[in-house]
């Protein structure tokens, strides 16, 4: 099957390899005027309108150019993307899409319906950005890029080209709007309407600039850095002000919100402020009682367990202060370890002796009759020899370390991954 290759981007904005920004803005926004579905009804339009957007996406950000310059990919030899958030493709679900950029652009966001004002003032705009939940336990900034209606550079918001002036719309005199008069069988009525020559604000410009179109803004990619508080939770917003869509003609700009997503963690599961993580000991450490280090959620942060003697599988051992921070707070929330009981499988033949005649002598200390004790006796013979049985099996493998030794440092080795706390209530 033969595939097509993909155009240069260059060549989709037919601007030169060495292009500044300024000229790749224009190329774009002049095809982006001719290709859009609502002023071109080729078979085709939107297909190449598509691919003038991809061309400037790369082309408007410095990093994925330069990776695309290097080695003909914009994510890099590996494929591997740039170290900000890009969150342009998400606007769609519910926010602000690159195709409402233009529909507004197109629009003028001056256009308002019969009797009402026209709307000047940029709208808000909602991204969402995800992180870790190490990020959410520190705190973190990250940048995301973004396509916004942003001051055109070219006139510096005002709409106007260079020796443009701003004057009053002769057909309204300034006040935004129209009387008109028609006849009808009940006689004259008359109607005010927004004036269709300034689009209802009072004054138009003689030169407008060629870059906007007079609306003194422009689709533009940009870059914004967003400061996320330590201890935020899914679903919580950051407001940046002055970020979101450009006003008309230098009138104020909406916000851009920012919904912030935690991603789920596989060492930890939070529940509010809380951190949920389950540890392993075997057998004879919960008897004895012991002692587990493992990382915490802040970097190079260690924490201890103590695991309590006659520990029970499921048992739940609270470290207080170890969770996440409580968000505008010094106070933090706890740390909660489940307990695994395991047993262990390479103990050497002495140590199965060892604990065969500890198992004897718990028999045979058991109250009860004569022949109870009897039978205890028998039934702890009887063990001990199935455990020198096994013992003979197990005498090559590696000694296992006593439990109070090394109890702090058994399963602090190595990063450890903790599976999924099977305590967790069912939804």
């Amino acid at each position: 099957m033969h595939v097509e290759p993909k155009k240069d981007y260059y060549e989709v904005l037919e601007v030169p390899r060495d292009a500044d920004a300024k000229t790749i803005k224009r190329a774009f926004l002049k095809k982006a005027r001719t290709l859009h579905p609502d002023v071109n009804k080729a078979p085709d339009a939107e297909e190449r309108f598509k691919e003038v957007n991809e061309a400037y996406a790369v082309l408007s950000d410095d990093q994925k150019r330069a990776n695309y310059d290097r080695y003909g990919d914009p994510n890099g030899p590996m494929g591997f993307g740039s170290d900000y958030v890009d969150v342009s493709d998400i606007f769609g679900g519910g926010g602000f899409g690159f195709g409402d950029i233009f529909d507004s652009f197109f629009g003028g966001g001056s256009r308002g319906a019969a009797g009402t004002a026209a709307r000047t003032r940029g709208r808000d705009m909602g991204i969402r950005l995800t992180i870790t939940l190490e990020e959410a336990a520190a705190g973190c900034k990250k940048t995301v890029a973004y396509t916004r209606l942003a001051p055109c550079e070219d006139c510096g918001g005002t709409g106007a080209a260079e020796g443009g002036h701003m004057h009053t719309c002769e057909r309204c005199h300034g006040t935004g709007r129209v009387v008109e008069v028609q006849r009808t069988i009940f006689g004259q009525m008359q109607t005010q309407t927004t004036c269709p020559a300034c689009h209802g604000q009072g004054q138009v410009i003689d030169h407008p600039c060629e870059t906007c179109e007079g609306q003194g803004r422009a689709p533009s990619r940009e870059k914004v850095e967003v400061q996320v508080p330590a201890g935020v939770h899914s679903g919580q917003t950051i407001t940046v002000d002055g970020k979101g869509e450009a006003g008309v003609r230098g009138d104020a700009s909406g916000n851009l919100v920012v919904s912030v997503e935690v991603a789920e963690s596989e060492r930890f599961e939070r529940r509010g402020d809380d951190l949920y993580c389950t540890v392993q000991v075997d057998s004879l450490q919960a008897i004895l009682g012991t002692a587990v280090t493992i990382d915490g959620i802040m970097e190079g942060e260690r924490v201890t367990v103590e695991v309590p003697a006659g520990c029970q599988f499921g048992q739940q051992v609270v470290v207080e202060r170890k969770g996440m921070p409580r968000m505008g707070m010094i106070a933090r929330g706890n740390l909660v370890a489940v307990v695994q009981v395991v047993t262990p499988r390479d103990l050497t033949k002495k140590q199965l002796l060892d604990v065969a005649a500890i198992v004897a002598e718990r028999a045979l200390d058991d109250p009860g009759t004569a022949d109870e004790k009897d039978a205890g006796a028998e039934k702890s013979a009887s063990a001990e020899k199935g455990a020198r049985r096994h013992a003979d099996k197990s005498a090559e493998a590696e000694g296992f370390s006593a439990a109070a030794e090394n109890a702090a440092e058994h399963f602090a080795k190595e990063r450890w991954h903790a599976p999924k706390n099977p305590f967790r209530s069912r939804k």
